[in-house]
This record gives C-alpha cells, sequence and structure tokens, in this order.
C-alpha cells in the first residue's frame, strides 16, 4: 500500500473521473474514482485517508491549466492522481470541435509544467494515469493518435518518478476477449464494469 496514514489523495481529470460527482452523484461520483476509494478504505479504514475527486467533464489539459491553482495547488495533496488526454485527442475527430484538440507539443508541455509546480509546491506524490480510447484496432485513428499521448503520459511518469497506470493496455486486455460496446457505448465512457477496468488497473498500482 502506497498511502500513509492520514494522506489527502486527490483525483484530477475529465468527465470520466467526474463520473456524475458534479450533477448526479456529489462528491465522489459512480465511476472508478469512487471504486478505488471504496475499495482502499474497505481494505484499509484504519489509514483513514482524506479523498477529493476533482474531475470536471469535457476537460482537456488546458482546461486543467486554468484550475491547477484552486483545484491541485490550494487542496495541498499527498498524494495526485491525474487522468487527462482523453478530450485533448477526441476533440480532433469531433464535427465541428478540431479547434478544440489539443496538439501534442502543447499537451506535454503544459502537462510537464502542471506537474512541475504542483511537486514544487505541494511537494506531492504523483500518479498519472494513460488517456484512452476502448478500441482494439491500433489502426484507428483516433487510437492510433491516443496511443501516442499515451507514450507522453508514460515518459512523464519516468522524469517525475510517479507511478503510471497503463488505462490503454488494461483496456486492451479486456478486449482481446471481448468487444467494445460490453464496455461503453461511445469507445470513451466506461460503463459500471468498464469503470471496474479502470479501478482495478489503478488497484494494481496503489495496493
Amino acid at each position: 500500500m502506497i498511502f500513509q496514514a492520514g494522506q489527502r489523495v486527490v483525483f484530477i481529470g475529465d468527465s470520466i473521473t467526474d463520473a456524475g460527482r458534479t450533477w448526479g452523484d456529489p462528491p465522489f461520483g459512480n465511476g472508478y474514482f469512487n471504486l478505488v476509494r471504496s475499495f482502499v478504505t474497505a481494505r484499509h479504514p484504519e489509514l483513514g485517508l482524506t479523498w477529493s475527486n476533482h474531475g470536471v467533464g469535457g476537460d482537456t489539459v488546458r482546461h486543467l491549466a486554468a484550475r491547477w491553482d484552486t483545484d491541485v495547488i490550494e487542496a495541498r495533496p499527498d498524494w495526485l492522481s491525474v487522468m487527462i488526454g482523453i478530450n485533448d485527442v477526441w476533440r480532433f475527430f469531433s464535427d465541428g470541435r478540431e479547434h478544440e484538440g489539443v496538439p501534442i507539443k502543447e499537451y506535454e508541455d503544459t502537462y510537464r509544467s502542471l506537474l512541475r509546480r504542483a511537486v514544487e509546491t505541494t511537494a506531492c506524490k504523483l500518479i498519472l494515469a494513460d488517456p484512452y480510447i476502448i478500441e482494439p484496432d491500433s489502426n484507428d485513428p483516433q487510437r492510433a493518435m491516443t496511443d501516442q499521448y499515451c507514450e507522453v503520459v508514460a515518459r512523464l511518469a519516468g522524469e517525475f518518478g510517479a507511478l503510471h497506470v497503463p488505462t490503454q493496455l488494461a483496456y486492451d486486455r479486456v478486449l482481446a476477449a471481448s468487444k467494445p460496446t460490453d464496455w461503453s457505448d461511445d469507445r470513451i465512457h466506461p460503463n459500471l464494469p468498464g469503470h471496474a477496468v479502470l479501478a482495478d488497473a489503478f488497484l494494481k498500482v496503489i495496493d
């Protein structure tokens, strides 16, 4: 177990982290974050951890930059988990929203800057999770681009000594014996079993 007693754990990201916490199921949402929180709490009740979900639907790394001071620096996490990049890629493939896509160099530069500020200001430890698409065909254009953004996250995890959660690999494993619609209607937003795939990937790293 990576966490210590009394620590503050903050997760930040897009709608996959949000999972209803901003509208239907506050304050934790009904997705992977709440599954991770629930299992860690059940397994280690003696730790008395404080958990915060700062996911916001539709966010790219640009949106994280705009709210980083409030949602990360002021939160003073001991552990910070970041999963961002799905919308950065997806927007390039969304009719009428292509201009909202975040080029990979901007993505990497912004992400690196945010992590540096968090570590230098709060001394937090990091968990970085890949963006993903629930698509087994590596030649699919959105999947191919997503894989490039996953490489950025792996590289940043190495630079910062962060724990790395390979969420795309987690989906690839289940897709070897299933189809994308078993986990999501749109290849992005998971159903509950799809969120369990993500939570399981996190728990393998955390515990």
